[in-house]
């Protein structure tokens, strides 16, 4: 089974983002949620380049 590049980072960063913003709903360390959406929001992002700059090479 292969697994695209970037696809891992992409996955990950959107359970990240998930638990994040289930944390900022139920108001639990508001701040620290805000930090882990970022923070997963981040590695959507270059999973989505990773994605991207694989299809082209």
């Amino acid at each position: 089974m292969e697994v695209r590049e970037g696809a891992i980072p992409t996955a990950l960063g959107s359970a990240v983002t998930i638990t994040g913003a289930i944390m900022k709903r139920k108001e639990v360390a508001p701040m620290i949620a805000a930090g882990i959406v970022g923070f997963g929001l981040a590695h959507i992002l270059l999973g989505a380049v990773d994605m991207v700059q694989h299809n082209h090479r």
